[in-house]
């Protein structure tokens, strides 16, 4: 099973399989409510698709095509059932695994793009879920799962505590599968937001919280999971490259207070 990051951006080639995560189109909707007007990013993410999925006949998007919940937004009317008409005209088959934002996705999918649950599918033994909802069973019992949701980044901190992030992959093994599964995978993958507009949640940050259920067990070893930034460079395990948050810092920047 060939699993590869395409180089600089957040997409998966595996084998003839173009896979993406987190589209949250619309989101520029939510943003000009909140004061900010910013131009749709759709037809970037639609072109850069094009351009990185040269050899693929198969694409997966791992849930979160629409960013509205509840609801939808005109955007979304207006952007997605186009984006999807095109890509068909680009890839022989279409898989969507249902995220946790895309409730009645089906009334802005054009006919043959197919949506499977949020429990996941398996194909040729790599499992696919969008990692917000727990498995099925059948799914765990791939030998790699690739999930999403969580938009990971991680966080640096230089010298005089100023902190960036960077969207990045983690990778590692699974711990065991508890007293919930029988089975379970060998290795786990996940994966960043494909919309850069999201930024990105670091997964670095000493008692940092997680999103999803898988990630909020002892299913993962999440301190020996290697993370990686887009351009393949390996930062190494997560428990090497763990940094304290932004309210940590600025307490002990500030230090007690005066009365």
């Amino acid at each position: 099973m060939d699993i590869q990051p395409i180089y600089g951006i957040p997409a998966l080639r595996v084998n003839d399989s173009f896979v993406i995560s987190d589209l949250h189109i619309g989101v520029e909707t939510h943003l000009m409510k909140n004061g900010f007007h910013i131009a749709s990013r759709t037809e970037d993410m639609y072109d850069c698709i094009l351009e990185n999925s040269e050899g693929c006949d198969h694409l997966i998007v791992l849930g979160d095509v629409k960013d509205a919940v509840p609801g939808s937004s005109k955007q979304e009317f207006r952007e997605i059932p186009n984006f999807f008409e095109r890509l068909k005209e680009r890839f022989n088959n279409i898989d969507l695994v249902r995220g946790n934002h895309d409730t009645n996705i089906e009334e802005f999918l054009p006919e043959g793009i197919r949506v499977r649950p949020s429990t996941g599918m398996v194909i040729d033994d790599v499992g696919y879920i969008h990692g917000h909802t727990w498995p099925s069973e059948s799914t765990m019992k791939c030998k790699t799962l690739i999930m999403a949701h969580e938009h990971p980044a991680v966080m640096f901190r230089d010298g005089v505590g100023k902190q960036t992030t960077e969207p990045c992959w983690m990778r590692g093994k699974f711990r065991s599968g508890c007293d919930r599964y029988q089975e379970f995978p060998e290795s786990f993958i996940v994966i960043p937001a494909f919309n850069r507009m999201l930024g990105g949640s670091p997964m670095n940050v000493v008692n940092g919280t997680f999103l999803g259920p898988l990630m909020n067990n002892d299913y993962l070893d999440l301190d020996s999971a290697h993370m990686y930034l887009l351009d393949g460079i390996d930062l190494g395990k997560r428990s090497d490259i763990m940094v304290n948050d932004r309210y940590e810092l600025r307490n002990l920047k500030r230090g007690p207070r005066r009365r």
